[in-house]
C-alpha cells in the first residue's frame, strides 16, 4: 500500500484513540504570527521552528543559541502533532524554508495517544511539507521526559524510537535526541532543569537542548545559510 494511503487510513482511526482538540483554538496565535509575518516578513529559506509550550519557551534564546542559523520562532504553547499539521500552510510553507525544527508529541502523549498515532500525524506534517517543498529538511526533536509525565515516559520513548526509525529511512530527516541528555545517572529526569511545575524546562532545561541540537544543526545547515543569503 502507498505510504500516502496508508498514513491516511491511520488518520482516520487517531481521533477515536485520543483526543485531539479543535486546532482552530490556537486561531489567535496564528493570526498573532501573520500580522508579525506582514510588518516584518522573514526571510525565504530560512529554518522554521515549531512546536508546543517548550519550542515556544525557547523563543527568547534561541537564534543566539542557534547563531548563525537564520531562525524563525513560531512555537505556541499546548499545541501537538495535528494542530501543526492542521496550521501547516501559516506556520511553515509560507516561509519556504529550506529546514524546518519540530518539537511535538509531549501533549499529544498526555491526552491519550499513542505512539502510532503520533506517527501517522508527523508522516501526514512531513508528507504536507515535501509535496510543497521536496528538499526541504526536517529535524525532529525527540519527545522530552519530564518529572510531570513520567508516568507516560513509556509511551514517549516509544515515540522516540519510532521517529529515529523513520528519520533513518528519509536522508531529509533528521531526529535529534534531547530526551537522553535530560535523564540523570538514575535514569530519571534531572529535577535542576525543570521550573516548578515540572513540565517546563528552565535555563539549565535549555542549555541541555542548545548543546544536543546546535553541533546537529549547524553542521548540517551552515553551507545552507550561506547559499540562503546569496
Amino acid at each position: 500500500m502507498p505510504k500516502g494511503i496508508a498514513t491516511a487510513l491511520a488518520l482516520l482511526t487517531i481521533t477515536a484513540a485520543a483526543e485531539y482538540p479543535d486546532p482552530e483554538r490556537f486561531r489567535p496565535a496564528i493570526d498573532a504570527f501573520l500580522a508579525a509575518d506582514a510588518e516584518s516578513p522573514p526571510p525565504r529559506g530560512a529554518i522554521v521552528a515549531t512546536g508546543s509550550s517548550s519550542m515556544r519557551g525557547w523563543h527568547g534564546r534561541i537564534a543566539e543559541d542557534l547563531a548563525p542559523l537564520t531562525i524563525i520562532p513560531r512555537g505556541f504553547g499546548g499545541s501537538n502533532m495535528k494542530d501543526v499539521r492542521h496550521f501547516l500552510d501559516e506556520l511553515v510553507l509560507r516561509h519556504a524554508p529550506r529546514a524546518v525544527l519540530l518539537y511535538e508529541g509531549d501533549n499529544d502523549a498526555a491526552a491519550g495517544a499513542t505512539p502510532e498515532d503520533i506517527l501517522a500525524h508527523f508522516d501526514a506534517i512531513a508528507a504536507g511539507i515535501h509535496e510543497a517543498l521536496p528538499e526541504t529538511r526536517i529535524y525532529i526533536l525527540a519527545v522530552k521526559p519530564s518529572i510531570r509525565r513520567w508516568h507516560i515516559w513509556e509511551t514517549m520513548s516509544a515515540t522516540n524510537a519510532m521517529l529515529a526509525d523513520r528519520a533513518a529511512d528519509d536522508a531529509r530527516l533528521t531526529f535529534i535526541d534531547i530526551a537522553t541528555p535530560m535523564l540523570g545517572e538514575d535514569g530519571e529526569p534531572l529535577p535542576e532543569i525543570f521550573v516548578a511545575d515540572n513540565l517546563h524546562m528552565n535555563g539549565a532545561g535549555y542549555d541541555v537542548w542548545r548543546d544536543a541540537v546546535r553541533p546537529i544543526l549547524v553542521e548540517a545547515e551552515l553551507g545552507h545559510e550561506v547559499m540562503a543569503a546569496d
